[in-house]
């Protein structure tokens, strides 16, 4: 237990119970294969059991917040009942996790931030994106459906409307725009979201700990709530994975060219 044995994640200690987390695997661009989704997963109930913390801010090393899944996690998943099994639960830990955390958590999207990568930064409880960032959930170009955190949070902070456009065409979002349409706190220049993200951290950690963690707790019952719906788009993006349509979402990738999906074809 504590915030020992993680290889991806690492962490420096601040004043005022401040935990600067970094996803630290910037030759992938922070990229997640299945250690780093594992530790995504499980890292935030180290911070709410850690005596120490009071504040949790996470943020990407390099140029990058976290850009999605690794390309050979995703082809290992492809028709891989058991991966499959296992993504499901995790991927449930890792968004029931920073909702039930009772610590605040700030994210510093300093960069391109995708699947694992926009789960993380968007549930924090204040998150704060470089103005150039992107920011996206693309299970769709890639034949899956968007499970993850989508359901969960994305019409809550953007509304339905845009929640369906972006999901459904899996178009990116820039941290300006996602700013504009409510999905983030604040969009700023890049070197100076980390900066800004550090000092809202350290108003937090020096504010009224009860209070601040009780607010955050009744404002979690919004995502409560819509937990039947994350569940079966959890499950709905589990069960394509088991189809022909990944395999040729993730083939196309490799190749670097446009999907010509099974299910779309005469």
């Amino acid at each position: 237990m504590g915030l020992d044995g993680y290889e991806q994640l690492t962490f420096t200690r601040r004043e005022h119970g401040v935990l600067l987390i970094t996803i630290d695997r910037p030759e992938k661009y922070n990229a997640a294969d299945e250690q780093l989704h594992g530790e995504l997963a499980r890292v935030w109930r180290d911070v709410a059991a850690d005596p120490r913390t009071r504040v949790a801010v996470v943020t990407g090393a390099g140029k990058a917040f976290s850009a999605g899944g690794d390309l050979a996690m995703v082809e290992r998943m492809a028709g891989d009942y058991d991966r499959v099994q296992h993504m499901l639960r995790e991927m449930s830990d890792l968004v029931y996790n920073m909702i039930d955390c009772e610590k605040p958590i700030v994210s510093a999207v300093n960069g391109v931030a995708v699947g694992a990568g926009v789960v993380v930064a968007l549930l924090a409880d204040v998150a704060i994106a470089a103005e150039d960032a992107k920011l996206g959930d693309g299970h769709v170009k890639l034949g899956v459906a968007a499970g993850d955190h989508a359901a969960i949070i994305w019409p809550l902070l953007a509304g339905m409307a845009k929640a369906r456009y972006y999901l459904l065409t899996g178009e990116m979002v820039t941290g300006a725009e996602a700013e504009r349409l409510g999905m983030v706190a604040k969009a700023l220049p890049r070197d100076a979201v980390l900066d800004e993200a550090l000092r809202v951290a350290d108003v937090l950690a020096t504010g009224s700990q009860p209070a601040i963690r009780l607010t955050k707790r009744a404002l979690n019952n919004w995502l409560r709530a819509a937990g039947p719906t994350f569940d079966q788009s959890a499950a709905y993006e589990m069960l394509t994975f088991m189809g022909p349509d990944v395999v040729e979402g993730h083939t196309a990738l490799r190749e670097k060219r446009a999907p010509r999906f099974p299910s779309a074809t005469d």
